[in-house]
């Protein structure tokens, strides 16, 4: 009898295991989990700041579109501090680019507030922001990260890869 009871205890959990991995195959692309990465970073030293421009790949694997909501930079420092930056307007980070000549073109757009990434879609952006601590600070930060807020409340980010 005992053998019995294990056998069919047995079964109901693999048909439960089952069906909770089917649900969750079925409904692998109904979230909003971005992927891509920083491509480049640059820094600027300003008075008592410094800038930083990244440019970066995002890739929405999922079945649904992302509709930006908002974007912020996170730079974690030698200290492991995290400090938020204050984004740039497109505008802003063009006029930048064209007054420190030495850090290059602008690659890309900017990745702005309400705008759309597709289901399946890859797109290159760019996201500027000013920090308050000296250049030589933010050229030793542990970790650099952009967040990305959807209108639906989904959260991803895209993180610096450490240099080897």
């Amino acid at each position: 009898m005992r053998k019995e009871m294990m056998a069919a205890a047995g079964a109901g959990l693999a048909i439960a295991l089952a069906i909770g991995g089917g649900a969750l195959w079925v409904n692998k692309g109904s979230h909003i989990d971005l992927q891509g990465g920083i491509q480049k970073v640059r820094v600027q030293g300003l008075d008592d700041a410094a800038a930083i421009i990244v440019d970066m790949r995002i890739i929405n694997e999922a079945k649904v579109p992302l509709v930006v909501r908002a974007v912020r930079m996170i730079l974690t420092d030698e200290k492991g501090r995290e400090l938020e930056g204050q984004v740039v307007a497109e505008a802003d980070a063009k006029r930048f680019l064209d007054y420190y000549v030495a850090l290059g073109p602008k690659y890309n757009d900017t990745l702005k507030t309400r705008e759309r990434i597709g289901a399946g879609q890859t797109v290159d952006r760019m996201v500027a922001a000013r920090f308050e601590l000296p250049e030589a600070q933010v050229r030793t930060r542990k970790r650099l990260r952009i967040h990305i807020e959807d209108v639906d409340g989904a959260v991803s980010e895209l993180a610096e890869q450490p240099a080897p």
